[in-house]
């Protein structure tokens, strides 16, 4: 991988070029994703460790602060190993300048004590601490030297970098490696950042940065060396994303789509409930974007139940009554069959035609809608990704809309636009999981952005439990006196057939509650192994109140809307991020009855406990939504498969979120002014960003 947000001054140079990196070491490197120069350069170290001269002992008691790196010489005291108590087994030194004493502590290594002998003169080095008052050094390095040596194991303060690394290459080689290749960088990067950029950001020059980082003076240095290659980073997707705008907005003319109040209210009668105030607030921000010809490009965000899809369909219908057609796009075919189903109420009685296509249409069906959208009898279909093929035609797309947007990937928000004949298609994508801000401004930061906060009235509020599996039995019977009252409930398990690994499974779990908590009633079950027929005829049953229970995997994770289905169990829990967890517990509290979601697992790691403690604590999607991006960090809330987007390799989202809105902003100004990047010292911002982000985001070549 080239060394992100630079380009190369010259040829890349092997990493196997540095002296002493043999095939071994080669491969060490290629193992941290290092294989050239540039990205040693670009790996960083991910923290530092303050590294004292060497000091007489009482010099070091009276300065050095817990966690400091100490070098001090002496005369050995006392040497003893202990084992008390059945506590860890450890060897305890007293070390003597013959003014001052320190204690040396060795836990887990018995065996050093037959190599330490009272009168032994050594250096010792290590992590400093208080241990009741005392000066201590536990697990220090221990050098011996001659009583009268005047050699000093280091000769200078300094801050010791620590780099993320391998066995196969120890920290001091790493400092080493890197040493001789830091005078070079002028030759091996090319510094892209405008001058007129870094001097507003006060920012060192590249070369500066890359010392400051590897080799700092003061932490003050490693924090400033740091802020310009992380604000590089930023900076680079930010202008990419800027000119992706300004591309979108530039890209050809949008049909006008203007909503008459006549309009307005017809489609509004359509709609099975009154629009809340945050859902109208959405609908004028589309129509306004709608109205010009300038092609929207907006998110539609919004909590578990909030009601997106009535947004959805008013902008659908706007289009259509226009005159034009419009797409709904889904991940899956259960939530395009959703959409259909609720695109089949609203438009009762309407002799508009309209299409569903997914992967199972069959062949002479797909073929008629095919053409009925390539002449434009058709004007609105809902689909999967099979609208994406190059072989369907739109005769006048005027809007595509695209639900659980980051199930798609970046790079395939193009493709639907590409339908369109004439002109380019206004473009909605819409998501159920709450995004951070600063997730929203890296991975949907050439968008605008509505956001629906609050739910509907009338939705109910849904109880939560989390519970262990010991209390299976009492939850289950509880379930059966609410479905013997004529509600319905999931049962969600992680796997779809058993395994080694003990999880709940579909089949396994349907025989054990046929066999005993549901016995009498119909316990149905869908999972993604499932034609579509048989998921169909599961899901119908469940949805016509001619099976009891449904019990499933994630697959009705969205897109499934059945009011009187009030119960949901969840087990094994914690195999489920919280954004699943989240989304899962949102199938239920659609009807009049309370509904009850509990949460049954196992946890066994800080992360997994972590979970259970905010989906048990709030329903607040944006809340968790937070929360899951505080426990996974950035590079697993959206993986770099969905998002379509090169990582980080020193920015980081969750400590430089005010890092990202200088650089949204400096990004901003600069494309607004120089769109094409044309300017002669932009030439080198122009390229990088290109070949950094020009395949993700679908960049053309801007000049």
């Amino acid at each position: 991988m080239s060394a992100p947000a630079t380009l190369h001054a010259g040829a890349t140079i092997s990493v196997s070029t540095l002296p002493g990196v043999g095939s071994r070491t080669a491969a060490a490197f290629s193992r941290l994703g290092i294989g050239s120069l540039e990205d040693l350069l670009w790996h960083i170290p991910h923290r530092y460790e303050r590294l004292l001269a060497e000091q007489s002992i009482s010099e070091a008691d009276g300065a050095a602060a817990d966690g400091d790196l100490l070098t001090v010489r002496g005369e050995l005291a006392a040497v003893r190993a202990i084992r008390a108590g059945g506590g860890r087994p450890r060897v305890e030194a007293t070390l003597s300048d013959g003014k001052s004493t320190l204690r040396l502590v060795w836990f887990n290594n018995p065996w050093i004590a037959k190599k330490l002998h009272p009168g032994d003169w050594g250096v010792a080095h290590g992590k400093c601490s208080r241990f009741r008052g005392y000066l201590q050094i536990t697990n220090p390095q221990w050098t011996p030297v001659q009583p009268d040596a005047s050699e000093t194991a280091l000769a200078d303060a300094r801050l010791r970098p620590i780099y993320p690394t391998t066995e196969d290459i120890p920290q001091d080689r790493f400092e080493r490696l890197i040493a001789p290749v830091l005078p070079t960088v002028p030759t091996l990067l090319t510094d892209w950042l405008p001058e007129d950029e870094r001097a507003h950001q006060s920012l060192p020059t590249m070369p500066e940065a890359m010392r400051m980082v590897h080799a700092p003076a003061t932490p003050q240095e490693a924090d400033l060396g740091r802020r310009r290659l992380a604000f590089d980073e930023l900076f680079l997707l930010q202008v990419a994303l800027a000119m992706r705008r300004w591309q979108v907005r530039h890209s050809g003319a949008a049909q006008a789509i203007g909503v008459s109040p006549q309009v307005d209210r017809a489609i509004r009668a359509r709609l099975p409930f009154s629009l809340t105030p945050d859902q109208d607030h959405a609908v004028s921000e589309i129509v306004t974007d709608m109205g010009s010809t300038v092609p929207m490009n907006r998110l539609l965000q919004g909590d578990v139940g909030s009601g997106k899809t009535a947004v959805a369909v008013y902008a659908l219908l706007a289009a259509v009554a226009a005159g034009h057609q419009g797409a709904l796009v889904a991940p899956t075919e259960i939530l395009a069959e959703q959409h259909a189903r609720s695109l089949r109420s609203m438009l009762q009685g309407a002799s508009m035609e309209w299409a569903l296509l997914t992967g199972s249409t069959p062949a002479a069906e797909r073929r008629a809608i095919l053409a009925g959208l390539s002449d434009g009898s058709i004007p609105l279909v809902v689909g999967t990704h099979a609208l994406f093929t190059e072989s369907i035609e739109f005769k006048s797309l005027a809007i595509a809309i695209i639900d659980e947007q980051h199930r798609f990937g970046v790079s395939q928000r193009a493709a639907l636009r590409a339908k369109a004949l004439l002109g380019a298609p206004h473009t909605l994508v819409m998501t159920a999981t709450p995004i951070p801000r600063t997730l929203a401004m890296t991975f949907f930061g050439d968008l605008d952005v509505s956001t629906i906060r609050h739910p509907p009235p009338g939705r109910q509020p849904i109880a939560t439990r989390v519970v262990g599996f010991e209390k299976s039995d009492e939850v289950y019977r509880y379930l059966r006196t609410r479905l013997d009252a004529g509600e319905q409930a999931y049962i969600v398990v992680p796997a779809v057939e058993e395994s080694e690994a003990g999880l709940s499974d579909v089949a396994s779990t349907v025989e054990r509650l046929r066999a005993t908590h549901f016995a009498g009633l119909t316990v149905g079950f869908v999972h993604g192994r499932l034609s579509a027929d048989d998921r169909d005829r599961a899901m119908s049953a469940f949805r016509d109140r001619r099976s009891h229970v449904l019990v499933a995997t994630v697959v009705i994770e969205v897109g499934v809307d059945v009011p009187n289905a009030s119960l949901m169990v969840i087990e094994h829990a914690e195999r489920f991020g919280l954004a699943q967890l989240h989304q899962l517990r949102g199938r239920v509290g659609r009807g009049t009855a309370k509904s009850l979601c509990v949460y049954m697992g196992e946890p066994t790691t800080d992360d997994a406990r972590r979970r259970m403690d905010v989906i048990g604590g709030t329903l607040d999607g944006f809340r968790i939504a937070e929360a899951d991006l505080a426990i996974r960090g950035p590079g697993d809330f959206f993986g770099e498969r969905q998002s379509g987007l090169p990582p980080f390799r020193v920015a980081d989202l969750m400590q430089d979120g005010l890092l990202l809105e200088q650089a949204r902003a400096a990004a901003g100004r600069r494309i607004e002014q120089s769109p094409h990047l044309d300017q002669p010292d932009e030439r080198f911002l122009r390229l990088a960003a290109l070949q950094r982000y020009g395949s993700a985001l679908g960049l053309a070549d801007v000049g």
